[in-house]
């Protein structure tokens, strides 16, 4: 049976071009990338035991063999992080088939106290899912136009997928969509991203699925977003992580340059504050 693991050996492999490895180019007559021969030579292990872990039938590599398999596809740091994180819930994955909990949304009540200390900034508590479990009166007031907060429990992944308002609002919407998309292999839970997935799935479409097996860490860039009024507003993002809570986190969002700040203040400075500061 496939593993998160073993579906990004291969991808990365077929990924792969030959020539880019110092190996000789050949006529790619069956499939692109390397061959298994290819990566277990550079990798020092057998093609026998290469060949088990992409079919998932070894779980469990060791810790020197994932770095050797890092080597042998010249993996970047970002890449080598995420071959241990998929190793690591291939091994712990549980083998059934009962319907797994979503990830609850409660947000303590000590995380709503630290949003309110940053009135009136834009931030919002989310986990790896996408949903939008609190947020400022900064954030509404950024987004309030575009639909993401219509839903009674709003979902950025979801949004992002289901809603055309979603290719306004973001002006790099392919990025926001691989980040999103790649932020499922994170958690709250493997079981809990796959339930995500598969209700999403249905929905989302082949923008959504093709990017499931992609496994590619995002860039770090500055996100783009379309005002109705202030138009295009540039932000940077700092990532609070919250120990023990379904994966939540506070995403605080900093403006990347003097415009940015300066159209947010006008906005706040037109608009009567917001009873509902968090949701």
């Amino acid at each position: 049976m496939a593993t998160p693991l073993g579906d990004f050996i291969r991808a990365k492999r077929d990924g792969t071009a030959p020539e880019s490895l110092g190996l000789p180019g050949r006529e790619r007559i069956r499939a692109p990338g390397l061959r298994r021969s290819d990566l277990a030579g550079r990798s020092g292990i057998s093609v026998e035991y290469l060949t088990r872990i992409e079919q998932g039938r070894d779980r469990n590599p060791s810790t020197a063999v994932l770095n050797s398999l890092g080597d042998g596809l010249s993996l970047n740091p970002a890449e080598r992080e995420h071959l241990r994180y998929l190793a690591k819930i291939t091994g712990g994955a549980c083998a059934g088939h009962q319907q797994p909990e979503p990830p609850g949304r409660v947000v303590r009540p000590t995380v709503l106290q630290t949003l309110h200390l940053l009135e009136p900034a834009v931030a919002i508590v989310t986990n790896r899912l996408g949903d939008v479990l609190a947020h400022t009166s900064g954030f509404d007031l950024l987004v309030r136009e575009s639909g993401l907060l219509d839903d009674d429990e709003p979902n950025l992944t979801r949004y992002l997928f289901t809603d055309p308002r979603a290719r306004t609002l973001f002006l790099d919407w392919d990025q926001v969509a691989d980040e999103q998309t790649f932020h499922l292999w994170l958690g709250p839970s493997v079981e809990a991203a796959e339930w995500f997935k598969t209700e999403l799935a249905p929905h989302a479409g082949p923008e959504f699925t093709r990017r499931l097996g992609q496994h590619i860490p995002p860039p770090t860039t500055p996100l783009r977003i379309k005002h109705p009024i202030a138009g295009e507003l540039r932000w940077q993002r700092e990532t609070l992580t919250l120990i023990a809570t379904d994966a939540q986190q506070i995403v605080i969002f900093l403006p990347d340059d003097g415009p940015t700040a300066q159209a947010m203040s006008r906005l706040q400075a037109d608009t009567r504050p917001s009873l509902r500061a968090v949701n």
